[in-house]
């Protein structure tokens, strides 16, 4: 990947460019110290003078108010821009140029001027030290922070309630509520020229006068560092979807990754650029330079890899497409630039600024094509059935086919901070995380977008990645999420009833990701790959889910690896450097995925007896308890000599009465409110009781003896029993009161259950279990 760049032949400022700002992806202003404001029209290649401003006027920033908020209200408020200047005031000008309010802001100059992402304030930074916060009318609201140095750079945190400024060779994140205590850290050896924060991942931004660039997260945690540059780093900005970054220096323009990394290099005769923006559409950058240029950065090369097919976006609006295997090239041209691309699940989705391509890696002749509508699209988030477009009004789910399916919503959600971690699709769910509330993940079935829940998941930490499985039925779909703590966590999507059930996997997790014909999840955690043949086996048998995890050493990648894919018994993984290196896994786990999901049992024991790996012995066991297959689990478990569980398991093939041998299941991996809720849905009362006496359970036990009127004398005298047999006294009142109103035998009790268990054995619904 990497910038095409060009300049006009003759630079359109007589002074330097101090600030530009795009208004459309078509459409840019620029200032310099020529006092004039400069509209550039990408379409037409023209350029003209919006406004000429007074000649005490240096424009130092130019900020337009967010188009997402002024769609919403007022329709004038995406038309006004803020410019700051040397004079000490800041300006609101119309898009038509016309200056609709002058305000003295500081004393010296204005170095920064932003609006907040909710566009509901604006604040400056100046050579006086102060932040000031004002209204969207210009109104000063208040003073947020007074350094004793020059404020040379400002941004507003993704939620608009907090300010990151920076103080010399510090930057501080103030907070509007005045009680809350500031965030600071040094973070860099000489002055802080310029900082960003990206809505989309919560990442910071910096450069300085060290010559360095530098990658922090919100709580002021180094994430990335670069070497020092020749020349100090006089603009950062990210890309709006948080994926890349452009750092401006003198004769220099450079592309980086989120995590760091350069894609690429540029060395123009610019002198100094002093500001970089991108365009809303994320193909283009701008940048103000010191010799009058404006240059122009459109993003080419682009590449994606799926299987065996390769795909380069070659230029603005053309994609080649190679197969590795018969090297075969496929040249796509397209009438508008192209602005985002996908590939995966054998289909490749190619958005413009005008419509939606969508090619079948069978035929690249004849793609399905639909018209947008909504505006610029942010994400493509790829499921085998269907994919999801993010635009600036919802997030739409399409077939492969172009036909909208379903656009999921719920109240407060932030379209412009969704990425990939933050959304995730599935044939049948879409997994959405809160930006407002990020404890919250709300789940939707694909096919109508309606939520499938009353309440969303709700997790005990803030989340900061959803992943969804792909394969298995609705029923059985799984969510793995990593919070705050990097502890990995799954949790059932579909829960019938009760709240879902949130298990931990593992900690420390920096990356994961599920494969993409098998639920199987591969995960990188402290310098170890770790891949999960079978992660269901938490909900079965947590002693055995360590038994059934491929581990593998992966400090050949480098400090902080990222997986990027997991195909086939491929997972891809970039390293630090940018490099992609993959890694393979024995294939026989996804084979006995495959016989299990088509019932083949017999099949897969004998796969496992070849195999002779008790990894796929414990995947095996599970797999069998999961679907209740006592038979294919009692082989299994006898494989890895876990003799306890095959005695339980021949308990539970003698009993006569299928209902009560699901319950014993459900017993047997942990659950017992599942397994009374059973018992008691097939009218198995007896059952019911003896299960919560064999657990303890005595005050339940009880509750159901007298709430079903049978069986009270039995609770009482196991209850009676088992003080007997610790020498204790009978301290429950409840307890104490039926044993004075029900008479209690022994004899007369276990002659009640014998009768019992006969009558479930010839019974008209006892079926012995068969194989």
């Amino acid at each position: 990947m990497r910038f095409k760049t060009t300049l006009a032949k003759e630079p359109k400022h007589s002074e330097l460019v101090s600030c530009v700002a795009w208004t459309t992806s078509e459409q840019l202003f620029s200032c310099g110290d020529d006092h004039q404001v400069l509209k550039w029209s990408q379409l037409s290649d023209e350029t003209s003078v919006l406004v000429k401003l007074a000649e005490e006027i240096y424009a130092t920033d130019i900020h337009f108010f967010p188009k997402s908020i002024a769609g919403k209200g007022k329709q004038t408020g995406s038309e006004v821009f803020v410019l700051t200047s040397t004079d000490g005031k800041f300006l609101l000008i119309s898009k038509s140029g016309r200056v609709e309010k002058s305000v003295e802001a500081h004393r010296g100059a204005v170095l920064s001027g932003r609006w907040s992402y909710d566009g509901s304030a604006m604040a400056t930074a100046g050579e006086d030290g102060q932040v000031k916060i004002w209204s969207r009318s210009g109104m000063l609201r208040s003073t947020l922070a007074q350094t004793g140095t020059p404020v040379y750079s400002i941004s507003w945190s993704p939620d608009s309630n907090q300010v990151l400024l920076t103080n010399s060779k510090q930057l501080i994140i103030k907070s509007l509520q005045a009680n809350v205590k500031p965030v600071q850290w040094k973070a860099h050896d000489g002055v802080i020229l310029k900082v960003d924060w990206n809505p989309s991942n919560n990442l910071i931004l910096s450069g300085g006068e060290d010559c360095k660039y530098k990658v922090w997260d919100s709580y002021g945690r180094q994430m990335f560092s670069s070497h020092p540059h020749d020349y100090p780093i006089m603009s950062v900005s990210w890309a709006p979807d948080g994926e890349l970054f452009a750092i401006g220096s003198f004769n220099t323009l450079r592309l980086c990754d989120k995590t760091g990394w350069s894609h690429a290099l540029e060395k123009p005769n610019t002198g100094s650029i002093y500001s970089i923006a991108w365009s809303a559409d994320g193909t283009q950058i701008a940048g103000a330079c010191g010799n009058g240029h404006v240059i122009f950065g459109h993003m080419i090369e682009r590449r994606l890899e799926w299987k065996n097919f390769e795909v380069v976006n070659s230029s603005r609006n053309t994609i080649a497409v190679r197969e590795v295997v018969n090297e075969s090239i496929e040249k796509l041209e397209f009438r508008d630039s192209i602005i985002k691309m996908s590939l995966s699940f054998g289909y490749l989705v190619v958005v413009t600024s005008s419509q939606c391509f969508i090619y079948s890696t069978k035929n690249w002749n004849t793609p399905t094509i639909f018209d947008l509508k909504e505006g610029t699209v942010t994400l493509i988030v790829q499921a085998e059935k269907h994919f999801a477009l993010v635009v600036s009004t919802g997030v739409n789910i399409y077939s492969y086919e172009g036909r909208l399916i379903s656009s999921p919503k719920f109240q407060g959600m932030r379209l412009d901070t969704l990425n990939m971690m933050s959304l995730s699709v599935s044939n049948d769910t879409v997994a959405i995380r809160d930006k407002s509330n990020e404890k919250l993940v709300h789940v939707f079935d694909a096919s109508n977008g309606k939520a499938l829940d009353s309440k969303p998941i709700q997790h005990n930490l803030e989340v900061l990645e959803v992943a969804l499985d792909h394969c298995g039925p609705p029923a059985d779909r799984h969510l793995a999420i990593v919070d705050k703590n990097r502890d990995l966590y799954l949790s059932a999507v579909r829960t019938f009833g009760k709240g879902p059930r949130i298990v931990k996997l593992g900690n420390m997790i920096t990356s994961l990701a599920w494969n993409d014909t098998t639920n199987m999840l591969a995960a990188l955690q402290d310098s170890k790959l770790f891949v999960l043949f079978y992660p269901n086996a938490v909900y079965v048998d947590k002693d055995i889910l360590p038994k059934t995890i491929y581990i593998k050493d992966t400090s050949d990648f480098g400090k902080n690896p990222q997986i990027v894919s997991f195909v086939g018994n491929h997972v891809t993984i970039r390293r630090a450097d940018g490099a992609l290196v993959s890694t393979g896994i024995v294939p026989y786990p996804a084979m006995l995925h495959e016989l299990v999901g088509s019932g083949r049992w017999d099949d897969a024991v004998r796969l496992c007896r070849f195999v002779k790996d008790p990894v796929l012995w414990a995947c095996m066991a599970t797999m069998a308890a999961y679907a209740k297959d006592l038979s294919t689990a009692e082989v299994a478990y006898a494989a890895i000599d876990e003799a306890d569980k095959v005695q339980y398991i021949l308990h539970i093939k003698e009993i006569p009465l299928k209902e009560a041998r699901n319950a014993e299941m459900a017993l047997f991996c942990g659950n017992a409110q599942d397994a009374e809720g059973i018992l008691l849905q097939a009218n198995l009362v007896f059952r019911a009781i003896m299960m919560n006496i064999n657990l303890y359970n005595w005050d339940r036990a009880l509750e159901l003896a007298v709430k079903n009127k049978t069986h009270v004398d039995t609770v009482l005298a196991h209850r009676q029993r088992f003080l007997e047999l610790f020498d204790k006294k009978e301290t429950s009142k409840r307890f104490t009161n039926f044993s004075q109103e029900v008479e209690v035998n022994w004899e007369n009790v276990q002659a009640k259950m014998e009768a019992e268990y006969q009558r479930e054995r010839e019974g008209p619904a006892s079926k012995p279990y068969k194989k």
